[in-house]
This record gives C-alpha cells, sequence and structure tokens, in this order.
C-alpha cells in the first residue's frame, strides 16, 4: 500500500480544487490593493508560494522576500513567503489569486502554458515570468548500508518520491517507468524534502527524489550524519526515454560540488523560475521585483544566489509567457529587443 498521510489527501484534494477553479477566477484578497488597468486587482502585499522545508526554494524564498523589503520603497508593500507544495501548486495559487508570487520548475510552467500533465484542459493566463533563477538537479539519494547500487535496485523499496504538488513526484515517477518500476512495484512515500532526510537516516525509507539546487544544504546535512551517502546516477536508455519524453535535459553533477563527492553523477535538470500574477501584481512593482532581484542578488547568502544573473535570467524561459513588469525590465537592460 502507498503511504498517504492525511496531510497529503487533503493537498491533493486542495490543488484538484484549485485547478477545476482555474479560469473561473483570478483574482484574491489583499490589505493593499488597487486597479491595475486589466480588469484584475493590484495589491501591494502579496504572498509568494515556495516549497517544502529541506529544499531550496523554502529559504530563497525568505531571502528574496528580505531583499525586496530592503530595496524597494512602495507603500505597503510587504511579501510573505510561504511553504507550499511547490511547482505545481504555486501555479495553481497565482492563478487562483491565493498567491501573487511563486517559485517552479520551467517543466512545470511549461505544462501549465501547453495544458498538459496537472494543467490538462486548464487555462493559466494569469502566470507570467519574472524569470529564471537557478538551475535544479533531480538527486536519487540512498545510502550505502541499504544495498542499493542503482535505480533498478528501488523495486521493492520504500522509496520518497516527493510531495503532492510539487515537481519532484512526476519526474520520479517517470525515471522509475523509465528503469520498468512501477505505481504498486516499490512504497512510495510523499515526503518533503527535509522529512525524506530524516526517514532516510533513520531507516524508515531506503531512498529518495529531490528536484532541488546543488549543492543541496538538506544532502549535505544527510551526508554529515551518516558519512554513507550514495547517489544513484539516470543513464543510459533510461535517461533518453526520459529526456525525450519530458522537458528535462541530461545534466552532470560535478565532482567536488559537494565537498564530499567524489565521483560525477548522471541526472537530468530543470531550471527554477519565478511566477507572478499579471492581475495581482502590477507592471511597476513586477518591474521592481525584477530589476532588485538581478542586480542585487549578490547580497542574499543562499548559495544558489550567485547563479541569479542578467546572463541567464531567461534561461529555459524564452518561449514562456512573460510578466509585462519583467519584460520592461529586460528590454530596458537589453537582455531582450
Amino acid at each position: 500500500m502507498k503511504k498517504r498521510t492525511l496531510f497529503s489527501l487533503v493537498l491533493v484534494l486542495a490543488i484538484g480544487m484549485i485547478l477545476s477553479a482555474c479560469g473561473e477566477s483570478g483574482n484574491g484578497g489583499g490589505s493593499e490593493s488597487a486597479d491595475s488597468g486589466d480588469g484584475g486587482e493590484a495589491m501591494t502585499n502579496l504572498t509568494m508560494g515556495t516549497g517544502s522545508v529541506g529544499g531550496v526554494y523554502y529559504p530563497l524564498g525568505g531571502e528574496m522576500a528580505n531583499l525586496w523589503a530592503d530595496n524597494i520603497d512602495v507603500e505597503g508593500f510587504d511579501v510573505s513567503s510561504v511553504e507550499s507544495g511547490a511547482s505545481v501548486e504555486n501555479i495553481a495559487k497565482i492563478q487562483s489569486g491565493d498567491f501573487q508570487l511563486g517559485i517552479a520548475q520551467n517543466t512545470t510552467m511549461i505544462n501549465a502554458t501547453e495544458g498538459k500533465g496537472e494543467f490538462e484542459g486548464k487555462k493559466m493566463d494569469n502566470v507570467g515570468v519574472i524569470g529564471s533563477l537557478y538551475p535544479e538537479a533531480l538527486q536519487v539519494v540512498t545510502l550505502d548500508s541499504t544495498g542499493i547500487e542503482s535505480i533498478e535496485d528501488l523495486k521493492g523499496k520504500r522509496v520518497a518520491i516527493g510531495p503532492p504538488g510539487g515537481a519532484t513526484r512526476e519526474a520520479a515517477e517517470l525515471v522509475l517507468s523509465a528503469y520498468g518500476i512501477e505505481e504498486g512495484d516499490y512504497t512510495a512515500y510523499e515526503e518533503g524534502f527535509g522529512d525524506a532526510k530524516s526517514k532516510l537516516q533513520n531507516g524508515t525509507i531506503d531512498a529518495s527524489f529531490a528536484v532541488v539546487g546543488v549543492p543541496s544544504s538538506t544532502t549535505d546535512e544527510l551526508a554529515a550524519a551518516t558519512g554513507e551517502v550514495k547517489f544513484l546516477n539516470i543513464e543510459g536508455e533510461a535517461l533518453k526515454t526520459v529526456t525525450e519524453n519530458s522537458q528535462y535535459e541530461a545534466y552532470t553533477v560535478e565532482p567536488g560540488t559537494y565537498e564530499w563527492q567524489d565521483e560525477p553523477v548522471q541526472t537530468v535538470t530543470a531550471m527554477a523560475l519565478l511566477l507572478a500574477s499579471k492581475d495581482q501584481v502590477s507592471e511597476d512593482l513586477a518591474y521592481k521585483l525584477t530589476k532588485t532581484l538581478y542586480e542585487k542578488a549578490g547580497d542574499m547568502t543562499i548559495a544558489q544566489a550567485k547563479l541569479i544573473t542578467k546572463d541567464s535570467a531567461l534561461t529555459g524561459a524564452k518561449d514562456l509567457p512573460l510578466h509585462p513588469g519583467a519584460e520592461k525590465y529586460f528590454k530596458e537592460a537589453g537582455i531582450i529587443e
């Protein structure tokens, strides 16, 4: 039986309700608002969906909120960074008006724009890209003591596949299927990254999947606590199957990415994006958010901040709809014509 916590079931139902309501409503509440001029209600008191504790989205969201608070002088301006189920939930809640900002993988945003996957038949026309943040790698992690040597060995094992509402779960199922491992062939744990680390450490699970920025503090903490972290490679025909049937690209985590990592890890990657509501975040405020992010990213302390640059601001996002405020900044900066 697949392990399903009450929280997971509630979150799945909630996301389903949000997705079913998308297109029917595009505006949410807010204590500070003004007419945006496009039929929506622009706000200055914003909520940003991030991800689960233990991943990169959550601490990065907090640092971005602080960066904006220190640099943007707009009456009533505030950004509350909140934990969420990540990509799918963040996009759905921006569309429904519950979030005004959110972080998501470009692969998930592509599905939302094209009406595929979790967004099949849903209209996601209120979600615009602020810009690309950093590359994320799918890390498949186990411990030496489990005896697991490859992804093929996960059949019959207890595997954390990521929380509902995130992109990790979709990626995990895609990779496992590429190795001939289908639902029911393993015991799935729908865990956030922090909980998956704890369960792997105490032996409750045998392996975990996480699409996360590298280096990941959670993986580092697991290595420090156990001294026996092992990465499982995605390679050969399985890698080809994954890249040909998704937006993921082949990626190598080079030796030394983690101080204790001696061998390269073959996996897949996607880009993390910052998204915003076209209705609830005005062009002027989105311009300020974008300008501050790409010109002041160096003021943040998180490791991934050094990857947030003008040169990579549209990597993995060039065919996606930009927020008008972001587009204004990128034209001013000479990033687009």
